[in-house]
């Protein structure tokens, strides 16, 4: 942000609570300053949120981020391990191991020398994105909320609004996603939407009248949700003052932009956490696999913490549908859109929408970050 800082910018900088920061609103401290260890699998703000989230102490919030750290090594060996019989992978809290779907059985012995426990399936994970890819070519129906490939089940999980059922919209569309491949259609009473928000005092980055949260720093600027405004808009900060404008932007389909930073302002590797002092976070963007711990930061709800439900999933709003996008069981409110998502040091991505809150609970989905990096030829800011 800009140079003259004050308590209140601290609190208030874009997206406080994990978001990054398009400034160092926080001052330095000596703790700040100080490099982390191979032996810290996180900040003191990641640690706190999954103790109050997950209900862990702190020597068992530990121990699972250095589990999900090596799951992430072991995922990438054995994916190479599997080939194209690879099927997809997720990892477990209560063992700390990390399970990959084999549809070969002769890849399994190597699977499991890479360290993972194996799942024989019957279908790949490129057949199963196959089958998705033909069912995000088909209108889906408002009654349609999200589908996605499921790689505990080896199938495609479509949901539907219980109310709308019934409905031959529905019905219809179930019937060709059924002809794409394999289908598994369950019910769900909750409509996703994004969240964004109208102007209210006091927060992060607005654009005219809408307001939403830094996700990270990248060279030049900071990455955002594409449904908080379009390619050239300007964007103020929470002082008022001029930060950039949308150098690109895309909604619905994607949902995911980018910001240029000037005008006195600029970037750091930084996600903050609400009423605790600046941790350099943002060590990379290794991808958590699905089951792994994850935090997120938007400029309402704050820093809340859950689990990674599912990737590869179309969410239907109703501006349109968006594709590949991650669920979690991370609540957000509005606001909160393009926020961070952060698992241990490793950056996931950019918050878009979801439904519920956080009094009550909800999920909410993000577009992933490694995608904008390479769409838009960014680099992200790193400690």
């Amino acid at each position: 942000m800009r140079r003259t800082r004050t308590p209140r910018a601290l609190l208030s900088a874009l997206l406080a609570g994990g978001a990054l920061v398009a400034a160092g609103l926080l001052p330095a401290t000596a703790a700040d300053a100080q490099p982390q260890t191979d032996k810290t699998p996180a900040s003191d703000g990641v640690l706190n949120a999954m103790q109050r989230d997950f209900g862990l102490s702190e020597q068992q919030a530990e121990k699972r981020l250095a589990a999900e750290k090596q799951a992430r090594t072991t995922e990438k060996q054995a994916r190479r391990a599997a080939g194209s019989a690879y099927a997809g992978s997720w990892f477990s809290p209560k063992t700390g191991k990390l399970t990959v779907a084999v549809a070969d059985r002769e890849k399994a012995a190597a699977v499991r020398g890479a360290g993972a426990t194996v799942d024989l399936v019957d279908r790949t994970a490129a057949q199963l994105d196959a089958a998705k890819k033909r069912i995000d070519a088909l209108d889906a129906p408002g009654g349609v909320s999200s589908w996605r490939v499921d790689w505990k089940t080896n199938r495609v999980v479509v949901e539907v609004l219980t109310s709308q059922q019934t409905d031959n919209d529905v019905k219809a569309f179930l019937a060709r996603a059924r002809k794409a491949g394999p289908v598994t259609v369950r019910t769900t009473d909750h409509t996703p939407s994004t969240l964004s928000a109208g102007t209210v005092g006091g927060d992060p980055y607005y654009t005219g009248n809408v307001r939403c949260s830094i996700g990270f720093s990248v060279q030049g600027g900071f990455v955002t949700a594409g449904h908080c405004g379009g390619a050239g808009q300007a964007v103020n900060g929470w002082d008022g003052s001029y930060i950039g404008n949308f150098q690109g932007s895309s909604f619905p389909g994607n949902d995911y932009a980018w910001v240029n930073v000037g005008s006195g302002w600029w970037t750091e590797p930084v996600v903050l956490g609400w009423g605790t002092v600046s941790d350099r976070l943002v060590r990379g963007s290794a991808e958590a696999p699905v089951g792994a711990s994850i935090c997120r930061s938007g400029s309402t709800s704050h820093w809340h913490c859950g689990t990674v439900l599912a990737k590869n999933e179309t969410v239907n709003y109703s501006q349109g549908a968006v594709h590949q996008m991650t669920k979690t069981s991370v609540c957000a409110e509005g606001g909160d859109s393009g926020g961070s998502f952060i698992s241990g040091d490793q950056a996931q991505g950019v918050t878009s929408g979801g439904w519920g809150d956080c009094s009550g609970g909800g999920e909410t989905w993000y577009q992933p970050i490694n995608e904008i990096l390479n769409h838009y030829g960014l680099t992200l800011r790193t400690a």
